[in-house]
Order: C-alpha cells, then structure tokens, then sequence
C-alpha cells in the first residue's frame, strides 16, 4: 500500500482517482489547489503525486518548478491535463515529472503509471538505503577526507584473520579478497580442488583459471 496526492481543482475527478486508487488498496489524500498540496507534501510525504497542470491559483508545472528548486521533489509526480500543448508536457518532464496522462484518463493507463512511479519510488529508496549503509560501513561520510587508509579485517578462524586495504581500485581491492578467500578454502579443504570446487560453487576447470590468474599456488596446502 503506497501513500498517494492527488491534487485536481475538479471535484469529481478528485473524487473518482481517490475511489479508484482505494480501491487499489492505497492511502489516497486529496488536494483542490497548491496551497493544499504543499500542506499534504510536507504532512504525509507522499510516494508518489497525481498532479493536475491547470489550476486557478498556481499552475501544476510552476508548483513541480517550485518542488524541484527547493528540494522537496523526492517523490515521483505525474502530470494530469486535458488541454496541455506538447511543450507543456515536455518542459513538465523536463523539471523532473515521471509521465503525462491526457485527460479523460482511462483506468489502465492511470494504474500503469501509478505503478510504474512507485515501482521507481522503491528502486530510489532501495539506492539511498544501500548508499546509508556504505557511509555507516565505512565509519564517516563517503567524501570526507581521510588520512589512515580504510582497512576491512577478515576473520577466517579462531587463529586466523586477513586484512584488506580499502582505499585501492575495486579491482585490485577484489582481486586480493578473491586471492584470500581460496587460499582459505583450499588451506581448509587440504588442497582438495574436488571440495573447493563444491564449497565455493564453481566448475574444477573455471576454478583453475580463476586461481592461476589471481597467482594463488596450487600445491596442497596444511589446514589454517
């Protein structure tokens, strides 16, 4: 269920996107002008924003304008108009609008691209958590400067550990975790490129080439 503005000066249209979409199982809260929509944008934080263009007090695309410039356009929008001009919709997307829907709406190109917007909402959310997680991961913000290298310790065993400098390109940062990570497996499994093989889930042949490029020797190694 998704929280959803739907801001129109007409009050049946309101009346009938909010039926619809309640029905479709989601929070719907309606605004007749953009005075009101500010209101609901700050109070709910909605997921996504039906937005009509033509409005008597502040058009749609000037409120979209004002969102974008100030920062409160998080959410994906969706511009709604029966009269708009081709360069109206353009310069609504242009601002930052996810889509165009000419009026009369119908209700299979209404539920698409309310779909469509929250699947895209979800996808900005998944980004911005990961990105969290990075910074927390890494113990300070991600553009702050440093002046110890970041260093990642891998315990591998009760008496045994590796650490990886993190400050290195990602290839070089992987090629050393891969590197460590199979001389592990193989000091584990007694050299045994069978049970390596199975434990690390790769074919015997792939797992030699991958193990010749990253230089770890093949010779039967005692158990860490």
């Amino acid at each position: 269920m998704a929280n959803i503005l739907v801001v129109d000066d007409e009050l049946g249209i309101r009346d009938l996107l909010r039926e619809i979409l309640n029905d479709e199982g989601h929070q719907v809260e309606v605004a007749e002008n953009a005075a009101q929509a500010r209101l609901a944008r700050q109070r709910e934080r909605p997921d996504l924003v039906l937005l009509d263009i033509w409005m008597p007090d502040t058009d749609g695309v000037t409120l979209l304008k004002e969102w974008s410039a100030s920062g409160a356009l998080t959410m994906p929008v969706i511009m709604m108009s029966g009269h708009a001009t081709i360069d109206t919709a353009v310069e609504a997307t242009r601002i930052g609008a996810l889509a165009f829907l000419e009026k009369p709406i119908t209700m299979q190109k209404l539920l698409k691209a309310v779909e469509q917007g929250l699947t895209k909402n979800q996808l900005h959310h998944a980004a911005v958590a990961r990105a969290q997680l990075v910074e927390a991961a890494a113990g300070a913000p991600l553009a702050a400067p440093r002046t110890e290298p970041i260093v990642a310790v891998v315990e591998q065993g009760p008496q045994a550990s590796q650490t990886f400098t993190l400050d290195k390109p990602l290839r070089e940062a992987r090629d050393e975790f891969e590197k460590a990570y199979f001389e592990f497996h193989l000091a584990c499994e007694n050299g045994s490129m069978t049970r390596v093989a199975d434990k690390t889930g790769l074919e015997r042949t792939h797992l030699y080439r991958k193990l010749k490029q990253l230089g770890v020797s093949l010779g039967r190694t005692k158990r860490v």
